[in-house]
């Protein structure tokens, strides 16, 4: 009696490379620099920032630059000023009288300009403005995103994705 042998092919699924979506759990490192080069923040040199997407931890635009990367992904993103942190609003060019710094500031602290200084917000909030100049009556504080109007770049290596 003979007996034949059918070949059955096995089929091994890998699994697949995981990709950023909107709910992802990232490990990453990235830097943001202006077009000019002069670098904002990077973590290539540190330990890598870990992030939940959709939680308000990246800008939406970075955020977006990062959706369908794949885990091991290298990528450098150009964005324009309107793609990144947007325009420069004169707006909030706003003077802060020193009665109000004082109140917002530790006893006997004193200001130059270029420092930032962060406020109380009414909400319970803060927020940050950069000293601009002062006198003997106010100081003139830019509440702008510091890479509003830049152009901006944005270097990112994907480690880990969950």
């Amino acid at each position: 009696m003979s007996t034949t042998l059918t070949p059955h092919s096995s089929v091994i699924n890998e699994p697949a490379t995981p990709v950023v979506t909107p709910t992802s759990y990232l490990t990453l490192h990235y830097r943001l620099a202006a077009k000019n080069g002069v670098e904002i923040i990077s973590t290539f040199n540190e330990s890598p920032a870990t992030l939940q997407i959709g939680e308000g931890q990246l800008a939406p635009a970075l955020e977006q630059c990062l959706m369908g990367l794949s885990e091991g992904a290298y990528q450098t993103f150009e964005l324009l000023p309107e793609q990144a942190y947007g325009p420069r609003n004169p707006e909030l060019l706003q003077h802060v009288s020193l009665a109000t710094l004082r109140e917002n500031s530790a006893l006997n602290e004193q200001y130059v300009v270029g420092d930032l200084v962060e406020f109380n917000a009414p909400s319970g909030g803060k927020f940050a403005g950069v000293l601009r100049s002062i006198d003997g009556q106010s100081g003139l504080f830019d509440f702008n995103h510091p890479l509003a109007g830049q152009d901006v770049i944005f270097e990112v290596r994907i480690i880990g994705i969950l």
